[in-house]
């Protein structure tokens, strides 16, 4: 049954609160894209993807690519609370023989579509199957998380040009706009300005939202939906490290996992916010 707006937002914060707990333990990790990504990944699981926990390779599903795998402990939290495995297992991350890898292993979870790890290959692979999916005359949508940080490789290009090619209208990107990556601001790093006008010149649909606002996120996503005869974009403009104040647009916490102290005055903060 999908969630309505309000329960999702509580789902968000849960997933939060799921990640700080997971980090910590863990000891490393990423921190501020999971959390400033908590309200997309909500969505997705207890919205709008058209999935079967109990049924994870149902041939009928969509399709969901995490192509900037660092942030996979937020998705991990949303398949727990989904009901893809036990939430015992979010102790695990990153352990030595754990399924729940640092980055996104398909062998250990084949739930998890692809393996993630160096930028910009997932936005090929979600290409691929959208581009089989047509094909094989299948129905069933693509959707492709990818940051910001990655459009600075080539491939990423290549990929949204052979997707305009092919008129890939059942593939939705949505980019984790958050402006940092691991060695700073992305636009001191390597400027991105104007990136939807760069998706629109490479004759994509474009929606530009807040992607910590549970309603732009479902409006933007069932509009794209009907589109047709072309490849559709989000860009998700998000706060990296939300909900948690001493983290909130910190680039620092990009690649940093928080101490037993630091979890703790995160975790009341979030919970206060419920």
């Amino acid at each position: 049954m999908k969630q309505n707006i309000k329960q999702l937002e509580r789902t968000a914060n849960t997933l939060r609160q799921d990640v700080i707990r997971m980090l910590e333990q863990a000891g490393s990790g990423h921190t501020a894209g999971p959390l400033g990504m908590a309200d997309i990944f909500a969505a997705l699981y207890f919205n709008i993807l058209n999935h079967n926990p109990k049924k994870p390779l149902w041939e009928k599903r969509d399709r969901l690519i995490l192509s900037c795998g660092h942030i996979v402990p937020i998705r991990y939290a949303a398949m727990a609370r989904a009901g893809y495995f036990p939430l015992s297992w979010l102790k695990t991350l990153r352990k030595l023989g754990s399924k729940l890898q640092g980055h996104p292993s398909y062998i250990d979870m084949p739930a998890l579509e692809s393996s993630s790890g160096p930028l910009g290959q997932g936005v090929s692979v979600a290409v691929g199957k959208a581009l089989a999916a047509k094909m094989n005359k299948q129905r069933h949508f693509i959707y492709c998380v990818t940051s910001d940080g990655e459009h600075d490789e080539g491939e990423t290009w290549e990929a949204i040009m052979t997707a305009a090619k092919y008129k890939l209208d059942n593939l939705i990107f949505i980019v984790d706009r958050n402006m940092i990556q691991i060695d700073g601001f992305t636009e001191k790093i390597m400027p991105l300005t104007h990136l939807h006008e760069k998706y629109l010149a490479f004759k994509w649909q474009v929606e530009q939202i807040n992607g910590n606002k549970m309603e732009e996120i479902l409006k933007a996503v069932n509009k794209l939906k009907k589109i047709k005869g072309k490849p559709k974009v989000i860009i998700a403009h998000t706060i990296p490290g939300k909900g948690v104040s001493f983290m909130e647009n910190k680039w620092e916490w990009h690649g940093k996992a928080p101490s037993i102290e630091e979890a703790k005055k995160a975790l009341i903060e979030l919970q206060k916010a419920l």
